[in-house]
């Protein structure tokens, strides 16, 4: 890719206009001070100090949050969040960033999902953050919520360039993207070839249909090879790629970790080669903002290969961005393209 051609495709960024459906949660932090700490004198514990409590979208918000910073036009979530705090945060949160949230339900009788991270301030780096406490919903969507999310597709879609469905809920039909909402989603997409339904499923990758999907190697292997467990190598990643990619008759983005992506399309693959970063790096939320630069990409005219080197781009600015989930901004990306071009040409 020249940079010509880069920056062809990134004009094209504030054109479009994105969906995100999936799991909306919160990412919070809580910082705390050891120095600080007392010791609680009805329990005889240590009560320790909150200094700071800072949080932003997370999940599927953090694709959200990528796609607003790389200059898409217009960003939409699609989805719900409990009627609780954590939900105010959250909605507060996608707004400030200029998110619609007109297609993002309220519902009472859900709770917000919630990563929530406690960090002690006087330590540096990834090792300061301690045990992180979730918040997620253990049953089932119920069917009137699942039927609104169902019912508001149409008009949803009407308006978009690109989908991009984020199923980060590990338990089955607890989250957004049910059995029954999959099955509408792929409906949609069989019936609008030329728009792009992009999929990250943590746990059913596999269960998708007409639509691309991202896996990481361990998703691919586990979707199509569960036996296999964490024993395997590339060769197998590969080989799950290449039956993916037959089932869906789309194209799979694997992410293969530092050898960037393997993009598996008409029974052939392109290794796609990442950046290479010498220093700490933060992977948290890499392959969320590797999604965001792949779909913006696609849906502005990129071919696959294209593609998937600026989400390599993306993610390569993102993980060097420590103690928080990153963003990058579509200004960065030249400069990543050169180092990227030192590298590998």
């Amino acid at each position: 890719m020249t940079n010509t051609r880069l920056n062809e495709l990134i004009e094209h960024f504030a054109d479009r206009k994105i969906g995100v459906m999936g799991d909306f949660f919160l990412d919070k932090y809580i910082e705390f001070d050891p120095s600080l700490a007392e010791i609680s004198l009805e329990t005889g514990k240590v009560a320790n100090q909150i200094v700071n409590v800072r949080h932003s979208p997370g999940a599927a918000g953090n694709i959200v949050s990528n796609l607003v910073s790389l200059g898409a036009r217009e960003v939409s979530a699609i989805g719900f969040t409990g009627d609780d705090g954590e939900g105010y945060e959250l909605r507060q949160d996608l707004t400030r960033i200029g998110c619609r949230t007109d297609h993002l339900l309220c519902v009472p009788e859900r709770s917000t999902p919630v990563y929530l991270k406690p960090r002690d301030v006087t330590v540096s780096g990834l090792a300061g953050e301690n045990e992180r406490y979730d918040t997620k919903n253990r049953r089932k969507l119920p069917e009137n919520v699942e039927q609104q999310l169902i019912n508001l597709l149409p008009e949803a879609l009407s308006q978009l360039d690109a989908l991009i469905i984020a199923d980060q809920a590990e338990e089955e039909n607890c989250g957004v993207v049910t059995s029954r909402v999959r099955t509408a989603l792929e409906q949609y997409a069989a019936n609008n070839p030329e728009m792009v339904f992009w999929v990250d499923s943590r746990r059913r990758i596999g269960s998708f249909a007409n639509c691309i999907l991202k896996p990481n190697q361990f998703e691919a292997v586990s979707a199509v090879f569960p036996e296999a467990g964490s024993n395997f190598d590339l060769k197998k990643a590969i080989e799950a790629g290449r039956i993916l990619n037959s089932r869906t008759g789309k194209p799979v983005f694997l992410t293969a970790s530092e050898r960037g992506l393997l993009v598996f399309h008409d029974r052939a693959f392109d290794e796609v080669h990442g950046v290479k970063i010498d220093g700490p790096i933060d992977p948290t939320g890499a392959g969320d903002s590797a999604t965001s630069g792949a779909v913006l990409a696609l849906a502005s005219g990129a071919s696959l290969v294209e593609a998937a080197l600026i989400a390599n781009l993306v993610a390569s600015i993102t993980v060097c961005q420590i103690d928080t989930t990153g963003t990058a901004k579509s200004g960065d990306l030249p400069g990543r393209l050169k180092l990227w071009q030192s590298m590998h040409n």
